[in-house]
């Protein structure tokens, strides 16, 4: 069994080739360490190895990571569906908010990003594939969800996230990764120029695709822990 050290220095490997093939610089593209359900010390080995991004799906287990890691320069990022009840909590602790896909989000968002005295950054989802069981807006509807969070004076709009559908080869996801970079170009729009896209099994045609920010989990930590449950 590799280690936490010696995953990340291949997938460090792997993105850094996978840019080069795109004709773009290694550090285009940020590594997020996906480590929900994964214990304090994983992430404790993945920082100690040069690692400083991490993902969390859960409101509170991010919350309970967050205090455990007070004073190490990490950034915590949520990638997961998140309910407007647990916005509260977060604002403030996290770092960069991945999947925020309807107005009523946005909103809530920026009341409590102006309540605290900060800007919330964000990205917005977009369901590309239009997967019913997927959250994310429908493409169609990007352009006005992007003007609502613009006039939100809380948030900083950073760019689009994507989930495509699960596929066995790789190459089936070009297409979802390369429309979400279409969509992000039709916009126009300078300030929205981070692409969360890609995962362990695809993240290397995600880079080539444009992606600026991969988010990779078993391939770093490996299975996740039996019996670690995510906290609600």
């Amino acid at each position: 069994m590799h280690s936490i050290e010696e995953n990340l220095r291949t997938i460090r490997e792997r993105v850094s080739e996978a840019a080069r093939r795109a004709g773009r610089a290694r550090d285009s593209v940020t590594l997020i360490a996906v480590s929900k359900k994964q214990p304090e010390e994983a992430l404790r080995a993945a920082f100690a190895a040069g690692c400083g991004d991490f993902g969390e799906n859960y409101a509170q287990e991010l919350q309970h990571k967050a205090a455990a890691l007070a004073g190490l320069d990490v950034r915590l990022h949520h990638i997961g569906q998140l309910q407007t009840n647990k916005v509260r909590a977060l604002v403030g602790k996290v770092a960069l908010f991945h999947a925020v896909d309807r107005e009523e989000l946005l909103r809530e968002l920026d009341k409590r990003a102006r309540a605290a005295g900060v800007r919330a950054a964000v990205l917005l989802q977009v369901n590309v594939a239009r997967e019913a069981q997927k959250g994310g807006c429908p493409p169609e509807e990007l352009p006005k969800l992007v003007a609502i969070a613009h006039a939100c004076e809380g948030l900083e709009v950073r760019g689009l996230m994507t989930m495509p559908p699960p596929v066995d080869d790789p190459e089936e996801a070009r297409p979802w990764f390369r429309e979400l970079r279409r969509l992000q170009s039709a916009l126009g729009d300078a300030r929205m120029c981070e692409l969360s896209m890609g995962m362990s099994h695809d993240f290397e045609v995600a880079i080539e695709e444009g992606a600026t920010m991969v988010r990779i989990g078993q391939a770093i930590f490996g299975e996740r822990p039996h019996g670690l449950h995510a906290m609600p």
